[in-house]
């Protein structure tokens, strides 16, 4: 990965917005420029364009979107603002935390309307640092779905999106224009593509195990559960280039993947009175601060697994993600009739009891936690329990190249690169300095909003390049 002189380069074919990566901010931001009429190509280097997006539950914040007032929700990006500064500790960059709040449901009704992605508003529980219900997502709730509709636009359009096109250089002029890239494709060797603008959509460094000893040493031993190919391409580029980057040591932590089955266990039963324990049957943390800093909390337990147990009012919450389904089908879900049985299928000391004795004081206002977590407003966990064996995940990071409001990358001395934009892993998130940071689907919005804004950002400049 390095960058080279634009006098080195032998351009073959040229176009007017190059993008590197086609997950969902690669996608997003091809139908960007589409629409504003330039000419757009996405590489991407695995053989299908699907990326982290696609391994997520797709779900994506819009403060203030029509589907929150069909449903006489009242919120607001302002409202929006304040949960991620909360969350954040004010630790971000609250300028774009702000903008990106603004845009959020912009994003969310553009996706639909000009985009034909179904989305509507997941109306049946709160998610954690969440103030309103403000989470969209496709009909089963799923990152492929999100893929597969942006795919069906993107073919309608007749957008080139290449595969198996791993961007190896990056031509830049002196005046820190970029001209283009360097293409390596088996079937045909290697190309220079000429651009006008480049967007950086090629996610984080979730998969380059080097880096994440270098920069989230805390993580490494997390299950990673995102696309392998988050090699930290735009990081690399970025130092080269003298790019200013930011949070390189944030990320988004899962504190329930179903152990040795790689399919996550989604937060919606915690938040619905579910609770965790460790190998001793014990709770160890305030599970519903959130799932991303729930990893770290599992990593620090005994043999680095978890149980999540909750009943059948929270399974059935449960089954409006395919991604729990999948969990069924695996035999992941455990059923229990009593606690007898529930202590018997998961082979949890007797300690395990004392605890759920505990959770119901505490979800009846009996007692305080002393996690500071607060069960009261659920009802009362009931049999048929159900138990899933979880283990600790590394999502993606959150780290990334600093981007002002348009997504254009910054150098170091605070200057924007002429041409050069970033979103989604590729970019610095809203999340701070580490994972507790988090705030649920804030992944996606930074990738879907800054795939949107760059998009029409990187087609207006392109005649002045």
């Amino acid at each position: 990965m390095t960058i080279l002189s634009s006098n080195d380069a032998a351009f073959n074919t040229g176009i007017d917005v190059l993008i590197v990566g086609g997950g969902g901010c690669g996608l997003t931001a091809a139908l960007s420029v589409d629409l504003t009429g330039s000419s757009v190509m996405v590489l991407e280097k695995d053989s299908s364009a699907l990326g982290t997006t696609s391994m997520s539950t797709g779900l994506i914040p819009g403060a203030g979107s029509r589907f929150q007032k069909e449903l006489n929700i009242k919120d607001s990006p302002e409202a929006f603002f304040d949960d991620i500064k909360m969350k954040t500790q004010g630790q971000t960059d609250l300028e774009i935390a702000a903008h990106l709040a603004n845009q959020s449901a912009l994003t969310v009704e553009w996706l639909v309307d000009s985009c034909n992605v179904p989305l509507s508003l997941v109306s049946t529980f709160d998610y954690p640092g969440h103030s309103n219900k403000r989470m969209h997502g496709s009909p089963n709730r799923t990152g492929s779905e999100l893929m597969g509709a942006l795919h069906d636009t993107i073919a309608l359009r007749d957008i080139p999106v290449v595969t198996e096109a791993n961007v190896i250089n990056l031509f830049v002029d002196e005046y820190d224009v970029v001209k283009g890239a360097r293409v390596y494709r088996k079937d045909s060797g290697v190309e220079d593509i000429s651009c006008k603008s480049l967007i950086l959509a090629c996610c984080g460094f979730g998969g380059n195990k080097k880096m994440l000893e270098e920069y989230i040493p805390e993580i490494v031993d997390a299950d990673f559960f995102g696309h392998p190919g988050n090699k930290g391409d735009a990081v690399k580029w970025g130092t080269e280039l003298n790019a200013a980057i930011g949070d390189i040591h944030s990320y988004q932590g899962h504190g329930g993947l179903a152990y040795g089955n790689g399919v996550p266990i989604l937060w919606a039963h915690i938040m619905e009175g579910g609770f965790q324990v460790n190998s001793n049957g014990e709770r160890f943390s305030n599970e519903a601060k959130g799932y991303s800093e729930q990893a770290k909390e599992i990593l620090n337990q005994p043999n680095n697994f978890a149980w999540s147990i909750y009943d059948k009012r929270c399974h059935d919450v449960m089954k409006e993600f395919d991604d729990y389904h999948d969990a069924l089908k695996a035999n992941c879900v455990l059923e229990a009739s009593n606690i007898q049985d529930l202590l018997r299928v998961t082979k949890l000391p007797k300690s395990l009891e004392r605890t759920i004795d505990e959770v119901k004081d505490l979800t009846l206002g009996i007692k305080e936690d002393i996690f500071c977590r607060d069960f009261t407003g659920k009802p009362v966990l009931t049999p048929p329990y159900f138990a899933v064996k979880v283990s600790p995940a590394l999502f993606h990071t959150q780290g990334g190249l600093i981007v002002d409001s348009n997504g254009q990358v910054k150098k170091s001395n605070g200057r924007l690169f002429p041409n050069l934009f970033a979103g989604g892993g590729a970019a610095r998130g809203i999340s701070g300095p580490s994972s507790w940071g988090y705030l649920a689907g804030n992944g996606l919005l930074t990738a879907t909003s800054f795939g949107r804004l760059a998009g029409i950002k990187a087609s207006s400049i392109i005649n002045n390049i």
